[in-house]
């Protein structure tokens, strides 16, 4: 059996049965473990089609899983990539809704003053007493407006099956990942789930060995020249959203003559001035911005899975590319 060494998060996105949810795979896993569910908001962006507004930012249900003693096990959340297999013209469930805004600070806002077991008759009251605004309703979308009129954020029904996709998200994994990744698959195998049309599989390893500027030098010319390569062996699926690669400068900065003599503190300062994002084969932003409590490098080139052995197979194939890295 496949064995890894690296503290690993898992995010697996999948697809409930007709008729079921990432809720249910949430009240499936906190059942066997002898835990509880909390539902939170998760949140996500989409393109937008309004003319000067090219991404909408969304607070959508997720359910945090955790075991008797309160300690985090998994994460069922929305992926708003998955679309292709969901019946849209399916009526909304109820107490299935999204909270919608323009600015993503917002909705960070809004997250923090917000009961996620609201209504969506309720939700935004807590908002539109912040802003001394009353909310409005019109079929049923609720909205809080400020003052002089802009929209601040509306609260809307779930598209038909909204509920069914089901990104997983694992606690971090630092022994055992077989038997802990698998008690969780084999839940969502029970339970019926499928993988989706646009399928990926997402792997976050602990980044607190790349923090080294010779180390950031070697990962980010190895997966230069090798990316493509490890594109085609291990099949990334054609379907999946937000892949792409790093910006050129990022190749041309840590080449720099003197980059790798460089504090990690100095090479941060200069790798915050390049245009980094996300949404790429390997997501190096996490750990340079030290986004809280995601101090990862995220591998996303993966296609989707539901069996164990080829998700810790392809872990192995990246934790090795890391090891050469740290030499």
């Amino acid at each position: 059996m496949t064995t890894l060494n690296w503290k690993i998060g898992f995010e697996l996105e999948l697809l409930a049965p007709k008729g079921f949810s990432r809720q249910d795979l949430a009240e499936a896993i906190a059942e066997k473990y002898q835990g509880s569910v909390q539902r939170f908001f998760s949140l996500q962006s989409e393109p937008s089609k309004v003319p000067g507004k090219p991404v909408f930012q969304n607070l959508t249900h997720g359910f945090e899983v955790l075991d008797a003693k309160g300690n985090f096990i998994a994460r069922c959340v929305d992926d708003l990539t998955i679309q292709a297999d969901l019946d849209k013209s399916c009526p909304s469930l109820p107490d299935w809704y999204r909270i919608v805004s323009d600015d993503a600070r917002l909705l960070h806002l809004i997250k923090r003053q917000v009961n996620p077991e609201d209504a969506i008759a309720d939700i935004l009251q807590p908002i539109a007493e912040l802003f001394g605004t009353p909310m409005t309703e019109s079929e049923g979308m609720f909205r809080v407006s400020d003052e002089v009129g802009a929209s601040v954020a509306i609260a809307v029904p779930l598209p038909g099956e909204r509920e069914r996709p089901c990104e997983l998200v694992t606690a971090p994994i630092e022994t055992d990942h077989f038997a802990v990744l698998d008690s969780l698959l084999a839940i969502a195998r029970e339970l019926g789930f499928t993988i989706p049309t646009e399928a990926a599989t997402h792997f976050h390893f602990d980044a607190t060995r790349l923090c080294s500027t010779p180390i950031f030098y070697n990962l980010v010319n190895t997966l230069w020249e090798e990316g493509e390569h490890l594109r085609q062996k291990v099949r990334t699926n054609p379907h999946c959203q937000r892949l792409g690669k790093w910006p050129e400068e990022l190749l041309f900065l840590v080449n720099t003559p003197g980059f790798t003599a460089l504090s990690w503190d100095e090479a941060v300062t200069h790798l915050k001035q390049l245009e980094l994002t996300k949404y790429c084969d390997f997501n190096i932003k996490n750990f340079i911005y030290r986004l809280p409590n995601k101090n990862t490098f995220e591998a996303r080139i993966f296609p989707g899975w539901l069996e164990t052995t080829p998700v810790i197979e392809a872990a192995k194939l990246m934790e090795d590319i890391l090891w050469s890295a740290v030499g």
